[in-house]
């Protein structure tokens, strides 16, 4: 059959109708149109095929396509009938040396000469190369010759003429194309609109209305998309507002150890302090003291930081402290923060200057989510950067069962449920607990947050009142993040492992349901 050169888009749809009507039979588009790129032609297609005027189907094939070196084959011959015709032609035989300089090109000698032999087309007689055979059939050019006007052969030839990368396959879409319900040479104008004219004219009774395709998906806007981790922040975000919590202010990555360890009542010998656990800033290499944030900051910042040393050092409200000596320099030196608690230390500090005339605080509730730094051993459940989940309740007549009944509640708005407790120590709470869930995925209890009550220690240094008892509690928003999603590997949540689509697909998250 005839090709057709590649026509105007504006005609490509009569150029196809056109050629349909030259034959019963369906038609291929690689015969009858082999220039017309494939968006333009399945947009052609698409439009009569909407109109009944057409039917096709896509075909997708495998062609082989020659390379470079095959190509000269095809020109010149085979390697091996190169060699062998140069042998052939030397009467008395020729040398190897001489075979190179005849053919011109090593890497074909050294080729067709193995394969000549192989063949038992020649041999070698003393020093030289001789003929066995009058005349050959060069097989290998016959075969990439059919191949490179049919691009297909035999699946076992294909096959091995790729592994001697003489051939690339390359997939090859093309559509099979047969006439239609409503076959005709021209396509009838349709309107897309019903227009105040044509209604005055009655030229709608006449008129050809274009249908609505109601299944027609929406062109991708390549929208952005929120990571599962923002899915999780933001619906942790909702549980906090719901049960009355504020947000603290939480964009200070670095901080001093005064406000990361000391405060905390973290000893400065303590292994969290170590290099192998915590992340130190070089330059600059340490803080200056804390100071006031602002004018409504009433707190006495001198007092605060000599109350944190003598109860380290010497021990003060009540207790005997660590009995060391407490090094200014130390709890000044600059860390990406471990922890939010730093943070939740200084507006406990802070609320302490809230006191009314009687001396009492207001009770509070604080909650804070954003990242920390921990120099970690990297593995399916740690990264060395994460993001971590902090809430603090002041509050009078708190106690420990009422911490557990809080963290049932707060655990269950987001559908997890069941926990364990585990006694654990921190520096800062007394009593503590590691709070545990069961992860599917992991077919194992995970540790999912820490929790505990502040100690006087911590507490009474800011100038808090000794009868006021706060809650602190923490979590890793990945772990639940993980649950959520069944997710088994941490590095598949966040970092550069992570898959895109993953990101991008993902629904959003209902913490309370299934």
């Amino acid at each position: 059959m005839a090709t057709t050169s590649n026509p105007p888009s504006g005609d490509l749809t009569t150029s196809i109708l056109h050629a349909l009507s030259k034959t019963d039979s369906p038609i291929s588009s690689t015969e009858v149109f082999p220039d017309v790129p494939f968006e333009s032609l399945k947009a052609a297609l698409d439009r009569l095929a909407s109109r009944s005027m057409v039917n096709y189907e896509q075909v997708e094939r495998e062609e082989a396509f020659l390379e470079p070196e095959a190509e000269v084959i095809v020109s010149h011959g085979s390697h091996e009938a190169r060699v062998f015709e140069a042998v052939r032609k030397a009467l008395d035989g020729l040398s190897i040396q001489d075979l190179e300089k005849e053919i011109g090109d090593k890497n074909v000698t050294k080729l067709g000469q193995g394969k000549a032999f192989k063949e038992k087309w020649i041999k070698k007689d003393g020093g030289l190369l001789v003929p066995l055979v009058e005349t050959i059939n060069d097989v290998t050019r016959e075969q990439l010759k059919v191949i490179q006007e049919k691009k297909t052969h035999d699946a076992k030839i294909i096959s091995d003429l790729k592994k001697r990368k003489l051939l690339r396959l390359q997939k090859v879409i093309s559509f099979k194309i047969a006439k239609g319900a409503k076959f005709a040479l021209e396509m009838v104008k349709e309107e897309t609109d019903l227009t105040a004219e044509m209604l005055a004219s009655g030229a709608w009774k006449t008129a050809t209305f274009k249908p609505y395709n109601f299944k027609a998906l929406g062109a991708d806007q390549h929208a952005g998309a929120l990571h599962p981790l923002n899915k999780v922040r933001s619906e942790f975000r909702q549980i906090f507002f719901e049960m009355g919590f504020t947000e603290m202010p939480t964009n200070q990555f670095v901080e001093s150890g005064f406000w990361n360890f000391d405060t905390l009542f973290v000893p400065q010998q303590h292994p969290a302090r170590d290099l192998q656990d915590t992340f130190y800033v070089s330059d600059p290499l340490v803080a200056g003291k804390p100071t006031a944030t602002g004018p409504d900051d009433k707190q006495n910042y001198e007092e605060y930081f000599e109350n944190v040393k003598q109860v380290h050092q010497n021990g003060k409200y009540g207790s005997i402290g660590y009995r060391y000596p407490w090094a200014e320099e130390e709890s000044l030196r600059l860390v990406l923060r471990t922890h939010t608690t730093s943070i939740s230390a200084a507006m406990l500090h802070k609320l302490a200057g809230q006191k009314d005339e009687n001396g009492r605080v207001p009770p509070a509730r604080y909650f804070s989510i954003d990242r920390v730094f921990r120099n970690e051993t990297v593995d399916a459940t740690h990264l060395c950067e994460f993001h971590q989940v902090e809430g603090v309740i002041a509050d009078y007549g708190l106690t420990l069962g009422g911490l557990m009944e809080f963290m049932d509640m707060f655990f269950g708005a987001m559908g997890v449920t069941d926990l364990r407790y585990k006694p654990a120590y921190n520096p800062y709470t007394e009593p503590s607990m590691e709070i545990f869930s069961y992860h599917k995925g992991l077919n194992k209890l995970i540790e999912i947050g820490n929790s505990g009550i502040f100690r006087p220690e911590m507490l009474e240094a800011m100038g808090l009142p000794k009868d006021l008892r706060v809650f602190g509690f923490g979590l890793s928003l990945e772990r639940p993040t993980m649950i959520k999603y069944g997710i088994s590997n941490i590095r598949e949540l966040l970092g550069h492992n992570v898959d895109l689509s993953f990101v991008q697909k993902n629904p959003a998250v209902r913490l309370d349901k299934s």
